[in-house]
């Protein structure tokens, strides 16, 4: 029996932190059934691919992918293809996927992610593929095993589903309304990780200052930062991502009250143009979001702003553009996102008749680039001479004679110190800075 080869299963993950939570969910449901993860995809018995659907590229890249394994599945006929997530919610994408590429065994989607196993049974039992798409979102599903894929690092998914409906975003489509997790069934899973060793934790929800709305008895994201840091053995805490609408003062006073919260907010502004912010249905302007900068600023002197930008939205204007720089020039963010907009169909931005050629929206992204790039390396060099505390997460991908963490600020350091290190936190003493990361030296 020893020298049964035990069956091999690969996933590709596309997309943001909440797909990565996802596939190390699926990839638990396997390891449980008796499968075990390969880096290699030429010798994997089953290939999954969990996709998104927020950018064209994404969706290119899986099209890209299925024609490759077409002449896999061709030499392999038991070779067991399946995707899921995102971009199967959209109306009509399985169909056209098993339509172009018949050859795939399972499609799933974001709400029925968990069924997985029962999936591939009926494959490998019954010979014949399985599509199931469910429209709606359902009670959350607790209890699925993960397979995490750091000791040191972990996501915590706080809620599900959007209810914002930005023009331009296919969140709410497929990902569904806005469900959270019971404070209870979260601190259960944060304290488990702890047990296994992590250090920092990560909040993850597509608006998590909506935490709790729906829940009784009453509690709302602020509450559950509180509770989340009396937990014992947790280092730091840190959320992604937040609306500025949503953003409490409440919420603020609990970032500066909680010792393990991280002082970083991660807050797309998408736009300084608060025409266009309306036109995004955003439910904000420039102004508010400059006036709650500035609150957050007062109240936590050391926070570190991230944000998204998105350039080229229909409509935008060089007087638009020139107010997204202006914005990004005040608040002086220490790392910017940014993003040419991409037509998502199926949401009204894709309806709308004034859209920006690739041609200006490439000229306006290169402007910002030089803009932000310049900001970054000034916010960087005020850390030159200082100490900072640092989470070691490994050694240097550039130079493996370094190791590479994060500080509170979610600044990425390189400096020379014990391999022993990895998974602590040390004092470094920053030397050098860069537009993109710090160099430093362990104290």
């Amino acid at each position: 029996m020893d020298n049964i080869r035990k069956k091999l299963f690969f996933i590709h993950t596309y997309g943001c932190q909440m797909n990565e939570e996802d596939s190390e969910k699926l990839s638990g449901m396997l390891k449980l059934s008796g499968y075990e993860k390969t880096e290699s995809k030429e010798s994997a018995d089953l290939i999954i691919f969990n996709t998104c659907c927020v950018r064209e590229n994404a969706e290119l890249k899986v099209f890209g992918n299925l024609w490759i394994l077409k002449k896999a599945k061709e030499k392999n006929p038991n070779l067991i293809i399946a995707i899921c997530g995102c971009m199967m919610q959209q109306k009509d994408m399985a169909q056209d996927i098993i339509k172009k590429f018949p050859f795939v065994d399972i499609i799933f989607g974001t709400h029925n992610a968990h069924m997985l196993t029962e999936y591939l049974n009926t494959v490998k039992q019954e010979g014949k593929s399985v599509i199931e798409i469910w429209d709606k979102e359902k009670e959350i599903v607790e209890g699925i095993p993960i397979d995490r894929g750091s000791g040191i690092k972990g996501f915590v998914t706080i809620m599900y589903g959007c209810n914002n409906f930005c023009t331009y975003c296919v969140v709410p489509y497929v990902r569904g309304r806005e469900r959270s997790r019971n404070p209870e069934d979260i601190e259960k899973e944060i304290k488990e990780l702890i047990s296994k060793g992590y250090t920092e934790i990560t909040l993850l929800g597509q608006n998590v200052n909506s935490y709790g709305k729906e829940l009784s008895p009453n509690i709302d994201f602020a509450d559950l930062l509180r509770r989340i840091n009396k937990i014992d053995g947790i280092e730091r805490i840190r959320f992604m991502t937040s609306h500025p609408k949503d953003l409490t003062f409440k919420v603020v006073e609990a970032i500066r009250d909680c010792e393990k919260v991280c002082e970083h907010i991660h807050l797309p502004v998408q736009s300084g143009s608060s025409s266009i912010i309306k036109k995004m249905n955003r439910h904000y302007t420039k102004e508010y979001y400059i006036d709650l900068i500035k609150k957050m600023k007062k109240e936590i002197p050391d926070l570190a702003l991230t944000t998204d930008i998105i350039v080229g939205f229909p409509g935008e204007t060089e007087e638009d553009f020139s107010e997204t720089l202006d914005l990004v020039k005040q608040v002086e963010y220490d790392s910017v996102f940014m993003f040419l907009y991409s037509l998502r169909k199926g949401t009204p931005a894709a309806e709308m008749e004034d859209q920006i050629s690739d041609e200006v929206k490439h000229e306006r992204f290169n402007r910002l680039v030089d803009v932000v790039n310049e900001i970054c390396a000034k916010k960087n060099k005020e850390y030159q001479g200082k100490i900072v505390e640092v989470l070691v997460e490994g050694t240097s991908k550039n130079d493996e004679t370094k190791l590479m963490g994060r500080t509170r600020t979610s600044k990425l350091v390189n400096f020379t110190s014990d391999e022993d290190n990895i998974g602590k936190i040390v004092k470094v003493k920053i030397t050098k800075a860069n537009s993109f990361s710090l160099y430093g030296e362990e104290v």
